[in-house]
This record gives C-alpha cells, sequence and structure tokens, in this order.
C-alpha cells in the first residue's frame, strides 16, 4: 500500500475526492473542496481517511 503525499488527489467512501493536506501516522487529512459537486453534497470543508481506505488518482509532481 502507498502512502499519499501533500498534494495527492485521493478517492474514498463512494467516489469522494479530495486533495491531502497532511499525512499522519495512520491518516491523511484531505480538502474536499476539490470536488465540482462539494456545495451540493453538504459535506465539511475537510475530513481524515486512515491510509487503508483510499486510492491516490493523482500524484503531485
Amino acid at each position: 500500500m502507498k502512502i499519499a503525499e501533500i498534494g495527492n488527489v485521493i478517492q474514498f467512501k463512494d467516489g469522494l475526492k479530495g486533495i491531502v493536506e497532511k499525512v499522519n501516522e495512520n491518516s491523511v487529512i484531505v480538502d474536499l473542496t476539490y470536488m465540482s459537486n462539494f456545495r451540493e453534497l453538504d459535506l465539511e470543508h475537510k475530513t481524515v481517511v486512515n491510509h487503508k481506505n483510499y486510492q491516490i488518482i493523482a500524484e503531485t509532481l
């Protein structure tokens, strides 16, 4: 399992996507405002996702 880095775009839980803002030992903090339908989903701006529960879909260069 590859751990995401700051700036990576990840996908998790039913297709939600976000940009990694901080990497912790067991999780990442993700900014959900990346999604075009963010406002429609009525979600918090940020969330915590365990390393086991996401896939990296775009890496930083």
